[in-house]
């Protein structure tokens, strides 16, 4: 792939050899016109044959070679504005030209950003449709040969922006960046082998990178979590000789004093579930698929990814950052069906299926987040396959009673295209997780398997304080909704979680 030096251009363009433009043109009658003033604009001739080609219903892209130079190659891309066009559009089609282009030997890559004006209805700010541009770039860019023997070289390339407005692309383009680096940390911890991401390697890879950033880490080993009395997360990870561990992040902004100084910053905690590997245990899991339970730790990537995000821009919120930590294995030791366990909390669980451990983990780490009485507690989980049936692989499923939290959550889902959608929370399911021999049980039956999943999480809250379940399972692993999810662990969740805590 790329090393990649991405600038705002300056209103005179200076191509160089080996150099790329994109062009975008919307399709709204005026196509020909715009063809005629590309062909003035870079001293060019599109042949009949591509002009045709290009006015079509079926063409929406042509590449024209200057064997003159300056630039080199045209890119040109149309616009449909149709009911098919999303705040997607411009990232998830960047994403594929860097992808296709980068086996070619382009130097610069000039892109010009078509006016806000005509996207307005699509993006609430100028900044951020900016913004979607450069984190295109990013998402297609993205690549791990990490345990590849032979390895290609990033090759430089410089891609220059050219905008209405040069101080806001400017500012884009930092927050891409910054952003962008939060997950692409997220995406690697999800694409590692389990064998490479231990409970202990996942608190030393989280602790080393946030520690760069001023975030202070606490990591509690198996002797701390028994003195805690954590009996889900023991329980979980008992199976495995990689013993568990329960990770504490704290980021906390800098507020300058004196006269404006601002209204006392909320705390919101963050838990993610970190299932390095799950096997299912004694319920072992089918063979077929079982690989990519190395990515039952996205919830703690993301929650890990976010926090470190927070703290590049200054964020003025203070976070706490929740991370149970374990490995599900069969062994003599494991956990069975049929055990019961008291978590931190003192409340007792019947395991009726052992392959439901990551709602076992979670439920220490929310009593944990409810004892430190934040404003907010948001959980991040692969949890349920349920949830994928319900919902598909595209989109989160959003659980909570708290209107604001899911509105909010909701509108940066959309903004970010980190989706979310809303399943009921109601108190009637209550009964799928009733145990006749424990305060509840791990499994609530076949039917509505996602929300029972969070009704069980729901037992672990404080019930004073705003929470909200995001599951997921089905975004979280490589897919083809679009075309920066197709190859690997996506990072979902991350830009979702900063939009949103920037709005709070």
């Amino acid at each position: 792939m790329f090393e990649l030096k991405i600038s705002s251009g300056t209103k005179k363009i200076s191509y160089k050899n080996l150099s790329l433009t994109i062009k975008f043109l919307v399709d709204d009658g005026t196509l020909k016109k715009n063809i005629s003033n590309i062909e003035r604009i870079f001293n060019c001739r599109l042949t009949e044959l591509q002009k045709y080609n290009f006015i079509s219903k079926e063409i929406d892209e042509i590449r024209i070679s200057k064997p003159s130079g300056k630039p080199d190659e045209i890119l040109l891309k149309k616009v449909k504005l149709n009911d098919h066009f999303d705040a997607d559009f411009f990232r998830n089609y960047l994403s594929l030209v860097i992808e296709r282009i980068s086996n070619e030997q382009i130097k610069y890559l000039h892109i010009n950003i078509p006016s806000y004006n005509i996207f307005k209805k699509y993006f609430d700010n100028e900044e951020y449709y900016y913004q979607t541009f450069v984190e295109g770039i990013y998402f297609g860019n993205y690549n791990f040969d990490k345990y590849k023997l032979e390895k290609k070289l990033n090759k430089p390339l410089e891609v220059f922006f050219y905008s209405e407005n040069e101080k806001k692309i400017k500012t884009a383009i930092t927050s891409a960046i910054n952003l962008m680096q939060a997950v692409y940390f997220t995406r690697n911890l999800q694409n590692e082998p389990s064998n490479e991401l231990t409970p202990e390697l996942l608190a030393k890879r989280i602790s080393s990178e946030a520690k760069k950033y001023g975030i202070k880490v606490r990591i509690f080993d198996e002797k701390e979590i028994a003195k805690r009395k954590m009996g889900g997360l023991i329980a979980v990870g008992k199976g495995s000789i990689n013993k568990p561990r329960f990770i504490v992040l704290e980021y906390k902004p800098t507020i300058k004093s004196g006269k404006n100084k601002k209204s006392k910053v909320k705390k919101i905690a963050l838990v993610g579930k970190g299932m390095t590997f799950d096997s299912g245990g004694i319920s072992l899991k089918p063979a077929k698929s079982m690989g990519e339970m190395k990515n039952d730790m996205a919830g703690a990537s993301v929650v890990a990814g976010t926090l470190i995000a927070a703290a590049k821009s200054k964020m003025p919120v203070n976070l706490i950052c929740l991370i149970p930590a374990a490995e599900n294995m069969p062994s003599g030791d494991a956990f069975k069906p049929g055990d019961i366990i008291k978590t931190a909390s003192g409340k007792t669980v019947e395991i009726d299926d052992t392959d439901a451990e990551g709602r076992v983990i979670l439920a220490d780490a929310l009593d944990y987040a409810s004892k430190l009485k934040p404003n907010q507690i948001i959980d991040l989980a692969t949890l349920t396959g349920a949830c994928v049936v319900a919902l598909g692989e595209f989109v989160a499923g959003l659980f909570t009673k708290n209107e604001e939290l899911a509105n909010n959550l909701y509108k940066s889902g959309m903004k970010t295209f980190d989706r979310v959608w809303r399943l009921p929370l109601w108190d009637d399911y209550h009964k799928l997780n009733e145990s006749s021999v424990a305060d509840v049980k791990n499994l609530g039956g076949r039917w509505g398997g996602a929300i029972s999943a969070a009704k069980f999480l729901e037992n672990f809250v404080d019930k004073k304080i705003p929470w909200a379940h995001l599951d997921i399972a089905g975004p979280s692993i490589h897919n083809d909704s679009r075309n920066y999810t197709k190859k690997y662990m996506t990072g979902f969740g991350v830009r979702l979680l900063v939009d949103y805590l920037n709005n709070v």
